[in-house]
Parts: C-alpha cells; sequence; structure tokens
C-alpha cells in the first residue's frame, strides 16, 4: 500500500528520525464493557477471550486519549510519537484485532484493539456513544492492511469531479496546492494541501458510491463513509435547527442509488483550505477536510511548520449547518432528501 506524496511534500526531503504520521483518539480498553453476555462485567480483551453476541457499552464520562503515531518503516508497526498521552516515545504499537459490532439501531461500527507499551487500547473507525449498546458480530485478527498513520486522509476517491473558480471540474487527482477552487459561501478559494492514501476498500474503508443524479451530481460521486455531504432542506424540517444539513455519506446509503462498495483498493484525496470549506464534487456540495492535530502531525516536520502558520490553533471551525445522524433520516425519509432524478442524471 502506498501514500503518494502531493507535490507540495515530494520535493522535501525526508527527515532523518521518524517524523509525526497520526494523532488519534483511544479508549483504554476497559472503558468498552461487557454489559450482558458471557463476560458480563469485563472490558473489551483479547480476541480469545471475547465472545460473539455480548453485548458492550462505553463507559459513562470516559474521556478518549490522545495517541500521536510515528510513520512506520515498511513492514513495522508504528510507535509511540512525542507528545502522546498514551506510552513512551518509541514504545512500538501493535494491531490485535478488528471487532465489528452492532448498535442498538442497527448500524455497524468497527472498532481497533492497540497493544501500546503492554497496556490495551481501543481505537473506534466508528463514533461510538455511551448511551448506544453494541453487540460483537465478528473478529478480525488479521487486520494487518490497515495503516494508523492514514486512517484520516479520506475524502474523494480518484476520478471526482472538483469545479475550479473558473467553472471547469478537474479530477481531484489533478488538482495541485494554489488551484483556487469554488466555494459555496467564500467564493474562490487556494487550495493549500491536497493529502493522498491508498486503503483497501474493506469495512469502515469502503467507498460509498452516490449514483449520477441521485442528489444532482453530474456523475458517480464516490467518497469516504464518514465523509459529509451538505444538503440544503427548501422548507424547514420539524426538529432541525437550520435547513442546511450535514450528512455522513454512509447514511445515505439505500442499496440503490446510494451504496457501499466492498473490494480492492481505493485512492483516496482530501483537499485542505485556510478553513473548513464546502466546495463542489461531481457538480454538488460536499465539505472539504477539517484540519485539526491529527491532520497536521501527518506531515514532514518542516512543512507542518508551514501549514500550522496558515492553520492557526490546529482546529478549524466547523461550517455552519446542523449534522444529521441515521435515525433522523430515516424519519424524514429519502424522498425528502433526493430530488427527483431524470434518465440519465444532470449533464456535466
Amino acid at each position: 500500500m502506498t501514500d503518494s506524496p502531493s507535490r507540495a511534500t515530494a520535493s522535501r526531503a525526508a527527515p532523518a528520525s521518524p517524523s509525526p504520521g497520526h494523532a488519534c483518539q483511544v479508549f483504554a480498553a476497559d472503558d468498552i464493557w461487557v454489559s450482558a453476555g458471557a463476560n458480563m462485567g469485563d472490558g473489551l480483551g483479547l480476541p480469545d477471550e471475547v465472545e460473539s453476541g455480548d453485548i458492550y457499552q462505553l463507559e459513562p464520562g470516559a474521556r478518549p486519549a490522545r495517541l500521536v503515531l510515528t510513520h512506520p518503516e515498511a513492514g513495522a508497526d508504528p510507535r509511540v510519537g512525542e507528545g502522546s498521552a498514551v506510552g513512551r516515545p518509541g514504545d512500538p504499537v501493535a494491531t490485535i484485532a478488528r471487532y465489528t459490532l452492532m448498535a442498538d439501531d442497527g448500524d455497524r461500527i468497527e472498532i481497533l484493539l492497540l497493544q501500546v507499551a503492554g497496556g490495551l487500547y481501543v481505537l473506534p473507525l466508528s463514533p461510538v456513544s455511551e448511551r448506544a449498546e453494541y453487540t460483537l458480530l465478528t473478529t478480525d485478527t488479521t487486520p494487518g492492511d490497515i495503516r494508523l498513520s492514514e486512517l484520516m486522509c479520506l475524502s474523494f476517491a480518484r476520478g471526482t469531479g472538483i469545479t475550479l473558480a473558473d467553472g471547469r471540474q478537474v479530477a481531484v487527482e489533478n488538482l495541485e496546492p494554489g488551484m483556487k477552487i469554488l466555494t459555496r459561501d467564500h467564493g474562490p478559494q487556494v487550495l493549500r494541501l491536497v493529502g493522498r492514501a491508498t486503503l483497501r476498500a474493506v469495512g469502515v474503508f469502503a467507498p460509498v458510491v452516490i449514483t449520477a443524479g441521485t442528489l444532482g451530481n453530474s456523475g458517480d460521486l464516490i467518497v469516504s463513509q464518514h465523509h459529509r455531504m451538505f444538503l440544503y432542506q427548501r422548507h424547514r424540517v420539524p426538529g432541525l435547527a437550520t435547513s442546511e444539513l450535514l450528512v455522513q455519506a454512509r447514511w445515505l446509503a439505500d442499496g440503490e442509488r446510494v451504496f457501499i462498495r466492498e473490494g480492492g483498493f481505493t485512492d483516496w484525496f482530501s483537499l485542505i483550505f485556510d478553513h473548513h470549506e464546502i466546495i463542489y464534487a461531481e457538480g454538488i456540495p460536499a465539505e472539504s477536510l477539517m484540519v485539526n492535530d491529527a491532520t497536521i502531525s501527518r506531515l514532514p516536520p518542516e512543512l507542518a511548520a508551514e501549514v500550522q502558520t496558515r492553520f492557526p490553533g490546529l482546529a478549524q471551525v466547523q461550517h455552519f449547518g446542523t449534522e444529521a445522524g441515521r435515525q433522523f433520516l430515516e424519519t424524514l425519509g429519502g424522498e425528502a432528501l433526493y430530488p427527483a432524478r431524470t434518465r440519465g442524471g444532470p449533464g456535466r
């Protein structure tokens, strides 16, 4: 698996020592415990200790800890980087297993079990809530194709047409820093960075395909499951604070117009601006990558310093809008989200 650098990073010399590769939030394994089942009262354990069918909950009040990783050498596990609240710099980080669980609303989530300096930690690949119960479905003890340092770099798949300031659509893989991209609220904005990653399209990393015309998109739009689409409701919907919705692509999946496609590998590209923006992908609005310390920590030191200057505070403010979850969307109904489709979808 490769992580092709953008031209903004390709010409820079590689650092002599491992650079921070990723900052993520992890829970202690005991923070996710069995509330009903064979292992009642136990925290999430090793693969030979867990039982399918056990029901897990996140401990009320549990707070995640910041785990900083380094870019690993080829074939090696990542190590703990400077500034981590978990482990000590240089400690190895091993991915022990990937667990698939089902929430009480039917949603499936995946979590990784990590071992750091003899301790067990849980990295959710999907949001988890202390108000929900999760039933353990399957255990995968060979999750070696997941590179922790690439977890945050998911947005648009190769081939996605992005609208430039002059109205032209350019494939996302051909974008370069410095180009001006059309944004919904701030007009032309300079693209600051293009993040790239290639991941096996399984589980939470399988892409969402929004078929042409479903949301008014000119062609099939392929995005990561947690990437948020921008939907505008002409009439204020009861229960929503605004008419502007930010919806994770996975919640739109209906198996027909929008579906999750597993198999093979996907090349992913993320776009970073001075602010969290709503841009146009295949002609419809979608978010840019929201910058936080996890994004910055993945860069080579020289470029990280440059981006820190451009993104003060390392935490962009989310674009105005209401985050709409799965249950609300089911209540609203698909027809309220999808405009009437014309034969063949709209033209480019």
